[in-house]
């Protein structure tokens, strides 16, 4: 016997080392006599045995390139087969002729995705994804983008659409047209999720599972009959976030969430692994991280070839062969593939002379699982049916299925739009429709229907009663939550007294005196990405909780303290570690919990703000497209304020990412009374009797200041909200009447920085200079917007608040923020004095705060400078003046 140099199991005690010998000596006699894939066979063979009487060894990672589920194992599939496929191919047929019609106009449009994976979606609809009839959660379905026109055509058939909803595909300005893929914001009555940024829908479904286990586990919502079904290409498993949150699943035992991965070996250009086995890949992959894997590779012409296969060659073969040569066999001739595949072994040429060169096409041209509907039934009901492990579905298909010649598995179809007439013709004889030649005469291809009273028309109707109601759809029930009590907020207005706080822990003090009001307190949703320490937030830990499903099966290492490590299963807090893509995934479930389970909740999703927009903007777009609400908040925000952490953690841009999403309404407060007016109104935008469809953007900062009380002059509510008002009028005592007189604005703790330059400048230099806090400079920003295009069209409308409120104040205007000056330059356009502004522009560094803002020319020195500058090219004040600043502050 040989072992190997290094043998893990060499280092335990062997009680019966004879005894191992001999089960080591048996299977090399079965390798000399039978040969490897004999021995191999029995191998695996004794390794389902024990695996199924209940031995704990571990799981291999790869099977054979053969389906899991045998033929003779198949379930019948349930209902009337005929006219299921009927269904398919009224679908298949409109959803190319919606494309093919939408390319006159060069609009584009994907054909060949919905082509090879039709079944796929109609087994679900007639069978498993279940509606929202009763006011039930449902399935929460996950569609490929690209398979958009197939779920299209068969809401069309299901009456749901018109043909001149289907002819407005990709033509959304005029209204009622439908988006090029599922985009809940531009049709919310069909769409849940948007997943055409590829990967990211991998990721959300996950997220989705586990927060449907949530609502669960806190008792606010049952969810124990919905599942997650997430749709995805092969090539689409490229993509990081695809696989992020693989071992969560596995590690949470999410049963309630089955991803169907197409594998057409495609990719939108070219082959997925040309020179591998990406089903092999992914098997492993997904194996290792916990999930149960169903194989549906062959359809059932392959059986009579695995069954000849009586030496194992003919699935050694199938192992061997990249991708990229398989999708070559799908578009050879016979003789091709004999050569090719079936000359590498004797054994299989044994077999290949058995078989007809019809069987050989038969197989390798057009026999795959993901086109015969009860191999697709038999996988998903595996799915449906396994308990404590995700599912994913490996089912092979070929991409452009049905299209004809010039499209399946052709590299190029991704991009092919159209059919010409004689391939319409060729689709409409396999496909056996009752299109008459006549109606195919035309350039412009029709659209068909069987009729609303048709038999194929009543029983999709009659499966999708039977399963809860249509399918993909979203429904918002109405659900006001109510106002919170007075006594959080007016906690902050009061202002800290003598005592430094950073507003990141006025913040945290808020949302637990938030989650203790008694109607709503449970529905919000602390998330954090691991460091919940760094922005306080471990006074949570003891009273919330962080949530596992598992519960907490060890005694926490600080169990002693006060704020000790707490897991639960009814936990509160998401816990997420450190994964700001998952993070943000779960807040998309909980923030667009209001429609996908009518139980609105409140997530709050606080992290560095130089790791929020920055690293996962897009799926910040994802959730403005999925209508979600919530919090998202940037701690330890700014260029400036994380001392020695340095360039990779300094935030200085942010809130110019921020200003590009139409759904993000963002903040930069500088005091905590300026926080509890912003949360207060925030609540009332997004859960209040008109809620709308946007999420709020706060950062909060990690620097300790005396937090002033709330100002009682009128208007500071409304100039919060707005983004605007006047904190500190000039002391003008002791300075002459005709003194140099100007306006400061600043936002985030920069305030504190212009209040000392403030007052450097009335004592040192006379000049009277009004202090303005800068809540929102994007809010001040689309104020202006709304004005400049209400006067282009012609409507008499309010100033914009920044315009009215400094219409009439002295001298010029200087913008001071920790951010660089893009982003107060957002509104020079609507101010009516001289403007000018300084920023933290340039990649950020570790030093001491006033080192750092001395660098970049923020300090309440340099904003003296740039203010008595500002002054000067105004014609104010001398440049000598400024000259004077710079020797005595900067030399």
């Amino acid at each position: 016997m040989t072992n190997a140099p290094f043998n893990s199991l060499a280092q335990l005690p062997d009680p019966d080392p004879e005894e191992t010998d001999e089960w080591a000596a048996s299977l090399d006699a079965v390798t000399r006599v039978a040969g490897a894939d004999r021995a191999a066979y029995l191998m695996r063979r004794t390794y389902e045995h024990a695996r199924a009487t209940g031995l704990a060894v571990p799981s291999p990672l790869e099977t054979d390139y053969i389906n899991t589920i045998p033929t003779p194992a198949e379930p019948e599939l349930p209902g009337d087969a005929a006219l299921e496929q009927r269904i398919t191919n009224w679908n298949r047929w409109n959803a190319a002729a919606m494309v093919t019609r939408g390319s006159r106009f060069e609009l584009g449009g994907h054909i060949a995705t919905f082509a090879s994976a039709a079944w796929l979606y109609d087994i679900g609809f007639n069978h498993f994804f279940r509606g929202k009839e009763g006011g039930e959660s449902g399935d929460q379905l996950y569609i490929q983008g690209h398979a958009t026109p197939g779920v299209y055509a068969r809401a069309f058939l299901d009456g749901r659409l018109t043909e001149a909803q289907l002819d407005r595909f990709r033509q959304e300005a005029g209204g009622n047209g439908l988006p090029s893929y599922p985009h809940p914001r531009r049709l919310p009555w069909m769409w849940e999720f948007p997943t055409v940024s590829m990967g990211l829908g991998a990721l959300a479904a996950i997220k989705q599972a586990r927060f449907n286990r949530y609502l669960q586990h806190r008792n606010i919502k049952d969810t124990a009959a919905s599942h997650v079904w997430a749709f995805l290409g092969d090539g689409e498993m490229d993509e990081p976030e695809s696989a992020a949150a693989l071992e969560l699943a596995g590690r949470d035992k999410l049963d309630n969430l089955t991803f169907v991965i197409n594998c057409n070996l495609q990719r939108l250009d070219g082959p997925v692994r040309g020179n591998h086995k990406i089903v092999q890949e992914l098997e492993a992959k997904f194996r290792a991280a916990g999930w149960n894997v169903v194989k549906s590779l062959w359809g059932s012409a392959w059986d009579e070839l695995i069954a000849l296969d009586t030496n194992g060659a003919f699935v050694r073969r199938l192992r061997e062969v990249p991708d990229g040569q398989f999708q070559t066999y799908a578009t050879r001739d016979a003789a091709y593939i004999r050569e090719h595949f079936f000359t590498a072994d004797p054994g299989l040429e044994q077999i290949a002379r058995r078989l007809s060169d019809e069987q050989i096409t038969a197989c390798f041209h057009n026999s795959r699982a993901g086109h015969e509907p009860r191999k697709v039934y038999a996988a998903y009901h595996a799915a449906a049916e396994h308990q404590g492990a995700p599912t994913v579905i490996l089912v092979q298909t070929i991409k452009g299925w049905t299209l004809g010649p010039g499209f399946e598995s052709r590299n190029a179809n991704h991009q092919m739009k159209k059919l010409t007439g004689a391939e319409f013709r060729a689709m409409r004889d396999l496909l056996e429709l009752p299109i008459p030649d006549s109606a195919l005469h035309d350039d412009l291809v029709p659209y068909a229907h069987p009729g609303a009273d048709s038999p194929e028309v009543r029983y999709l109707q009659e499966r999708r009663a039977a399963l809860g109601g249509p399918a993909p759809t979203r429904r918002v029930h109405p659900v006001v939550l109510p106002e919170p009590s007075a006594k959080p907020f007016e906690a902050l207005a009061k202002g800290s007294g003598r005592q430094e706080i950073a507003t990141t822990t006025a913040l945290v003090r808020l949302l637990k005196d938030l989650m203790r009001e008694k109607e709503t307190g449970r529905r919000w949703v602390p998330i954090v990405p691991d460091e919940a320490r760094t922005f306080g937030m471990e006074s949570l830990f003891p009273s919330a909780g962080m949530y596992s499903p598992h519960g907490q099966s060890y005694e926490p290492v600080d169990r002693d303290m006060l704020l000790y490590y707490k897991e639960a299963q009814d936990g509160q807090i998401l816990n997420e570690g450190i994964t700001e893509a998952g993070c943000m995934a779960s807040f998309t479930a909980a923030a667009t919990s209001y429609a996908t389970h009518g139980e609105p909740m409140i997530p709050v999703y606080m992290f560095y703000a130089m790791f929020g927009w920055q690293r996962t903007a897009d799926q910040m777009w994802a959730l403005a497209d999925q209508l979600g609400r919530g919090f998202l908040v940037g701690a330890t925000a700014g260029r400036t304020t994380m001392t020695g952490e340095g360039l990779q953690h300094a935030d200085g841009h942010s809130h110019l990412i921020a200003s590009t999403n139409p759904a993000a309404i963002s903040y930069d407060p500088a005091f905590a009374y300026e926080i509890g007016v912003i949360v207060k109104e925030g609540l009332r935008r997004m859960y209040g009797p008109d809620a709308e469809n946007v999420f709020y953007y706060l950062t909060v900062y990690n620097e300790p200041k005396v937090q002033p009380a709330m100002p009682t002059a009128p208007g500071v509510e409304e100039g919060i909200v707005k983004g605007l008002y006047r904190f500190r009028a000039a002391d003008t005592a002791g300075l002459p009447v005709d003194a140099p007189r100007m306006q400061l604005l600043a936002s985030g703790t920069a305030i504190h920085w212009a209040l000392q330059a403030q007052k450097l400048l009335a004592e040192s230099w006379g000049v009277g200079a009004d202090l303005w806090s800068a809540t929102s400079w994007s809010e001040l920003r689309r104020d202006g917007l709304a004005y400049d295009a209400a006067r282009l069209r012609g409507e008499e409308t309010p100033l914009p608040h920044v315009t009215r409120v400094l219409r009439g104040a002295p001298g010029p205007v200087l913008a001071i923020s920790d951010w660089m000056r893009s982003v107060p330059d957002q509104i020079s356009h609507w101010v009516p004095q001289d403007w000018s502004s300084i920023g933290t522009d340039g990649f950020g560094l570790s030093d001491t705060r006033e080192a750092a803002r001395r660098h970049f020319g923020v300090d309440p020195h340099s904003i003296v400078v740039a203010a008595l500058a500002a002054l000067a090219n105004s014609g104010e004040i001398k440049q000598a003046t400024v000259d004077q600043a710079r020797q005595l502050y900067w030399s």
